[in-house]
């Protein structure tokens, strides 16, 4: 069966609505419902906390009797196991609804192609795959997690137009201007963690916090949070008095076996502390890092650092989007490139895919994708 215009317009409406969640819903997916009979919505829903209700059951509870043979629109495959909730299939088979719409398989294994088996067996017609590649840009995180067993990485940098992001003696406030500054909060609050190297924090003493309120992100203040502050550092370097422990927000140290047991015990009163592994380099071990941050259910990475670590991430194929806030000025040859690593020839230049470009104010948003080899 081919999808009709009210389909696509229907589809349309659940990821709108899945968008809710944005800031809300980690560690669990950001999902849409609507219920329709032809092309008139019954009911409307979105899964907007973990814990909470999801999508599909906000909007049968909201039509009530009326789900009786209609069709369900839903960017995610219903879940079809029993979590913190009941599954989310055996509901829209109890409320009698006949056909299912659903945009994008479930990437958990625990539920992977099951929720959709269980509604066709229960005598529904399912089709999937309706405006797919919208409803994985909503969950990347999530996504990237259950497939690859790692967190999605977002590179934010500020960056002169010559491509510096401070002067030689580290100065770099403030490069761009303030709605700039103000836009990057909202890409603070979508995240699960902020991260950034000992190096930013002896450097900026930054707090590394979401500063908005939950009215500015159109969300009820019981469900404002606040990311977790990851902060990579071997020898433990950060200072007990560092502005990141002002912050109400948790904070977690990774540092290597080899840090000094005084600093360990000294901080451990005030952070949650991870031993990670060395690589070659001497650094942490970034594969491992983000095996350790996926393992806590960390969907998305926001990275605010120094050009060391941010080409540390590129040189490890871990930076799956760069976030880039480009301000109308020249710093000069001598000002800090945005990342350090260095190639010696013209094919192992590393390429980007554009997927965003805007003006913030007075400064260009450019969101940009690696293509690594």
């Amino acid at each position: 069966m081919e999808y009709t215009a009210t389909d696509h317009a229907l589809m349309a409406k659940a990821l709108a609505l899945a968008r809710l969640g944005l800031y809300t819903t980690s560690p669990n997916p950001r999902v849409g419902c609507v219920i329709a009979l032809g092309a008139q919505i019954i009911a409307l829903g979105a899964h907007h906390q973990a814990g909470g209700p999801h999508a599909e059951i906000h909007a049968l509870q909201q039509a009530g009797s009326q789900a009786q043979g209609a069709t369900a629109y839903v960017t995610l495959e219903p879940c079809s196991h029993h979590g913190r909730t009941p599954p989310c299939a055996d509901a829209l088979i109890a409320a009698g609804i006949t056909r299912v719409v659903v945009a994008m398989q479930d990437p958990n294994p625990q539920v992977s192609g099951q929720g959709i088996t269980r509604l066709r067996q229960a005598g529904m017609t399912v089709q999937v795959g309706l405006r797919e590649a919208e409803a994985r840009a909503l969950n990347p995180g999530f996504i990237q997690r259950m497939e690859q067993g790692r967190p999605w990485v977002r590179l934010k940098l500020a960056v002169s137009l010559d491509g510096r992001t401070a002067l030689a003696n580290g100065d770099s406030q403030w490069i761009t201007g303030e709605a700039a500054r103000h836009d990057v909060q909202y890409w603070r609050a979508r995240a699960c963690a902020l991260l950034s190297g000992s190096g930013t924090v002896l450097a900026d003493n930054p707090r590394l916090d979401m500063r908005l309120s939950a009215a500015q992100l159109g969300i009820p203040p019981e469900q404002l949070r606040q990311p977790l502050r990851v902060i990579l550092d071997s020898q433990l370097r950060t200072p007990p008095d560092a502005r990141l422990f002002a912050s109400p927000a948790p904070v977690s140290l990774c540092h290597s076996a080899n840090a000094d047991p005084g600093r360990v015990k000294v901080l451990s009163e005030q952070a949650q502390l991870a031993v990670m592994p060395l690589c070659s380099s001497g650094g942490l071990d970034l594969q491992a890092v983000m095996q350790h941050l996926a393992r806590q259910q960390i969907n998305e990475v926001h990275v605010e650092a120094g050009g060391v670590l941010a080409g540390a991430l590129l040189r490890a194929q871990l930076c799956d989007e760069l976030l880039l806030y480009m301000a109308p000025h020249l710093l000069g040859s001598s000002a800090r490139p945005l990342a350090d690593f260095t190639l010696t020839r013209m094919d192992q230049r590393l390429s980007l895919q554009w997927q965003d470009l805007r003006l913030v104010g007075q400064d260009l948003r450019l969101i940009a994708r690696p293509v690594y080899a």
